[in-house]
């Protein structure tokens, strides 16, 4: 997660570009195009790469979190959600991707693999707070939904923040720490110039970990306060 961190703050327009999804692109390429692509970096029609990312309504590459806030202000609400990285209330492509992130980490609490607090904790508080600032500014931000299947917020609830070596150990740890990544997913989204934030939230909440499990250590059963 550091080295990804350091990455991004490096490389900041390779690491935030992504190939569209293939049902945008106005020439989509097919299996002997992707060999030609790959062996002599043009299609069979002699589309390069380049060409074909950047023919969707002036998108290229960005990601629909990027593309929303650097949108906003300039076309409107409506004139993005209506774009089609967009489609409606949620991205092309990242929907599908989330909802699988979601049954994987669904999956895993199932099985015991990881608890349910952080994710819960996490994508609660986010909610809560997204829902909280809609209200008072509406249509100039996605909604709370939106975000949640855009991005890398289920992989982040379930697979990252979970990580059982820098998340927080305790019960009510666990809901702190979740709640923190979450409300700081929430300002760096709304407010700072990563659209996607999972990164640098986890790492900033693994930073509290030692003062959260300090405070919040269960009391054994049988012992009295030590109110000194």
């Amino acid at each position: 997660m550091v080295g990804y961190a350091l990455l991004l703050v490096s490389f900041p327009v390779q690491m935030t570009a992504w190939i569209v999804p293939i049902e945008l692109l106005s020439e989509p390429p097919t299996f002997r195009d992707a060999i030609s692509l790959i062996f002599y970096g043009v299609t069979s029609d002699g589309f390069s790469i380049h060409q074909l990312v950047n023919s969707v309504d002036g998108i290229a590459q960005a990601t629909p979190l990027d593309s929303m806030k650097s949108s906003f202000a300039k076309s409107g609400f409506d004139a993005v959600m209506n774009t089609p990285i967009f489609n409606g209330l949620f991205a092309t492509g990242w929907l599908q991707l989330n909802l699988a992130f979601l049954f994987g980490g669904l999956v895993l609490i199932y099985k015991r693999i990881i608890h349910w607090q952080i994710p819960v904790a996490m994508l609660a508080t986010f909610a809560f707070f997204s829902g909280f600032t809609e209200l008072f500014s509406q249509q100039s931000h996605l909604h709370f939904v939106s975000h949640f299947f855009s991005g890398a917020m289920m992989f982040g609830a379930f697979f990252i923040a979970t990580d059982p070596v820098t998340a927080s150990i305790t019960p009510r740890g666990k809901l702190i720490f979740g709640g923190l990544v979450g409300l700081l997913v929430y300002l760096i989204r709304y407010y700072g110039n990563y659209p996607d934030a999972i990164a640098f939230s986890v790492l900033l909440a693994n930073i509290c970990v030692p003062l959260i499990d300090h405070y919040t250590q269960p009391r054994l059963y049988g012992t009295k306060l030590d109110n000194r």
